[in-house]
């Protein structure tokens, strides 16, 4: 298999001279000061090989000077370490090298600095700063990824803990990053090396399948390269034509995605042809398809739709010699070059001159649209999302106008409509593909015409954030659906507040709400009421800080709940969590053998397992007389998705006499919700009162009682403190 190899410089008028070989205008007197300061500043340390430190710059120096990389960036390769590990600083590295120099080296020492595995919030502005530093200019990613490729090469002398670690953080952040940056032969080269490290038995045996192939037809690469260039001498085009086996992980990858085995490994052989223009393209591409037989869903057209990265190429796979699978790919020379060294082209040198490719895009807005589209989000959220925007491969859809969207493999027109626009997103209420209405979690297909039907008082559903692919749509849903949290907890917590407080004969005011704020450590009354929402805070404390001296009469008009009799001597009641009786029903007690007895409603389901048991069945009733107590009893109630019916079912509890203790929304749909109540009432005849009461509101779609109810986990904290 065909590996890149890379011939690393062994002193300062080997680099300056390689440098100089592909531009004649360098300057090597920089860079010759920059591998002598480099070579002093880690001189007195050593890598885990045992090597001289000064061995990994150089290397990473060399890693891009084959690239043909500018003097700044081959400079800053081989100064990336000096912040980091050495007594060097910023001052001292511009005042020698220049501010560009000195910032480049400072942003690669910050990337290195930064996990990206896992990250303490409060360093999340520090990791978008960085990225908009990055996105000004990408030299420091391009120096990154060669400083990760080095140790990926010399990483088999780190502890196996640590080596895994790379490997994986390699695979999921560095590899995807270099794709994303258009250098694809960085992201093979990263992903093989990871693989080898985190598959070793998986790698060997793909490496042993690639050896036996060869084996079978030693001649077999030569032969097709051969083939492809006779069919295109009888077309008139005139191309290059090469040809390499594929890297193990490629292999591996397709392996997985198509579910099979070793065995059936027989696309391991990729070609290129390299066109003059974009007319031959085309050409060889009819030629190739008579020559042999195309395999059907595998042709991709990047030519005419490139990808976000600005890669260009049309891929087809055939049945070639032998009956092997091959895959074929066909651009032009200045889309080759963009392939191979993506962003970095921009930095390159081709025949003594810089390079200038119209295939090229601006290397920097990928990055600044990533700050743009992803706001405030915390580290966490920026992480996961920055890597879905490097994993995804590519689909085109239209507008019904024509225009064309380009979204990630797998996109929904949910993704679509925040592609259009972050406001036809917030509005969708359905879509059509093809003129046909269709649910919004459909995947979505190179080709298909969408359009996203919208209403203006529609607002994201937290579904959504499921059905959506891209960062972009997956982080403007989440701040919707907070900012609607938000309101929605502080509409509750007020009305809690006011019907609290007018149990006690006082009224809500905007100066009574900032005194409680104030006393309870709240920034303001809208914290105060969003916390009494979201049930942090209860009507008790509201009335202990801002009427101590009624607590104690509110406290007292709490009685303790009716006794239950019948109980044999000695047993205590037990608790249950499946029916949760209420003083007025038929109850009945099962004996735990000397442990207790539990009580259950007449017709608890749990009765049933025993009903071989009667022994075990006590007969209990409740005390007679009006009831005072507080029992808990639980709700279901699915109401109208508008505003203000919160509020009226909640004032609703509390004018039937009934303190809301908890409740939590269990479903939100654009046009209705579904919340479980945790009430206060008297006896099962303050309930009936109440569930007729919401009969009575029409907004009120469906209501019901829940008998069962799961005990909270006890935990340790408490005691322990």
């Amino acid at each position: 298999m065909v590996q890149r190899k890379f011939k690393y410089c062994t002193s300062a008028d080997e680099l300056a001279g390689r440098v100089r070989s592909y531009n004649p205008n360098s300057n090597s007197e920089l860079i010759t000061s920059a591998y002598l300061y480099s070579q002093q500043m880690h001189a007195s340390q050593s890598r885990q090989s045992g090597e001289p430190y000064f061995t990994h710059p150089c290397a990473v120096a060399s890693i891009l000077a084959d690239q043909r990389l500018d003097d700044t960036t081959i400079v800053t390769a081989l100064l990336h370490d000096t912040l980091e590990d050495t007594r060097s600083t910023e001052e001292e590295l511009s005042a020698r090298f220049g501010a560009t120099i000195s910032g480049l080296v400072d942003g690669v020492t910050k990337l290195t600095n930064i996990s990206t595995v896992s990250m303490e919030a409060k360093e999340a502005e520090n990791f978008r700063k960085l990225l908009l530093a990055v996105s000004r200019d990408p030299r420091v990613i391009v120096v990154k990824l060669a400083d990760r490729l080095h140790n990926m090469k010399t990483i088999r002398h780190l502890p196996a803990e640590k080596r895994t670690r790379k490997a994986r953080e390699t695979m999921e952040v560095y590899a995807p990053l270099a794709g994303r940056m258009g250098m694809q032969w960085m992201r093979e080269e990263l992903e093989n090396l990871a693989f080898r490290e985190m598959y070793p038995s998986e790698h060997r045996a793909l490496l042993g399948r690639f050896a036996k192939m060869r084996r079978e037809h030693p001649n077999l690469m030569e032969e097709i390269i051969s083939d492809i260039r006779d069919k295109l001498e009888e077309v008139g085009v005139e191309a290059g034509v090469e040809g390499r086996a594929k890297k193990p992980y490629s292999a591996w990858r397709k392996l997985n995605e198509e579910k099979r085995d070793f065995s059936a490994l027989s696309d391991v052989l990729g070609f290129r042809v390299i066109t003059t223009n974009v007319d031959d393209i085309y050409k060889a591409l009819g030629a190739i398809h008579l020559k042999w037989k195309a395999v059907p869903g595998r042709f991709k057209d990047y030519v005419s739709h490139p990808k976000s990265n600005g890669y260009s190429s049309v891929h087809t796979v055939v049945s070639g010699k032998y009956g092997h699978i091959v895959e074929i790919q066909i651009r032009t020379r200045d889309m080759h070059l963009k392939a191979e060294i993506g962003v970095a082209a921009h930095w390159s040198y081709r025949d003594g001159l810089p390079v200038e490719l119209k295939t090229t895009e601006d290397p920097g807005y990928w990055i600044r649209n990533l700050t743009d589209n992803f706001g405030e989000e915390p580290h966490e959220s920026l992480v996961e999302l920055v890597k879905l925007e490097m994993y995804s491969d590519q689909v085109f859809c239209f507008t019904p106008k024509g225009r064309v969207i380009r979204l990630p493999k797998g996109a929904t027109p949910v993704d679509f409509a925040y592609m259009v626009h972050t406001a036809v997103g917030m509005t969708c209420v359905g879509a059509k593909v093809n003129g046909k209405r269709v649910p919004l979690s459909t995947r979505l297909e190179t080709g298909q015409t969408v359009e996203i039907l919208t209403a203006e008082n529609q607002r994201p559903n937290a579904n959504w954030e499921d059905m959506a692919v891209t960062g972009r749509a997956k982080s403007a849903i989440r701040r919707a659906v907070k900012t609607e949290k938000m309101e929605s907890d502080i509409r509750l917590g007020r009305e809690l507040a006011r019907s609290t407080l007018e149990r006690i004969n006082k009224r809500l005011t905007d100066k009574a709400l900032s005194t409680a704020a104030a006393a309870l450590g709240e920034k303001d009354a809208q914290h105060l009421l969003a916390k009494m929402g979201q049930m942090k805070i209860n009507g008790a404390r509201l009335i202990r800080v801002l009427y101590p001296e009624l607590v104690d009469s509110v406290e007292k008009k709490v009685q303790t709940a009716c006794k239950i009799s019948g109980l044999p001597e000695g047993q205590s009641r037990l608790r249950t969590f499946c029916c949760r009786p209420l003083p007025g029903e038929r109850i009945v007690g099962i004996s735990q053998r000397g442990n207790g007895v539990k009580v259950h409603v007449i017709h608890c389901e749990k009765l049933a397992d025993y009903e071989n048991q009667p022994e075990r069945w006590i007969d209990l009733r409740w005390t007679e007389g009006t009831n005072t107590g507080s029992h808990k009893a639980y709700l279901d109630v699915t109401m109208a998705n508008s505003a203000g019916v919160l509020g009226r079912v909640c004032t609703l509890f509390g004018e039937q006499n009934s303190n809301i203790s908890n409740l939590k929304f269990t479903d939100r749909k654009s046009d209705v919700y579904r919340m479980e109540f945790e009430i206060e009432v008297r006896d099962v005849e303050h309930l009936y009162n109440i569930q007729r009461a919401l009969d009575a509101e029409s907004d009120v779609v469906v209501h019901k009682r829940i008998h069962g109810r799961s005990p909270k986990p006890k935990t340790s904290v408490a005691r322990s403190a």
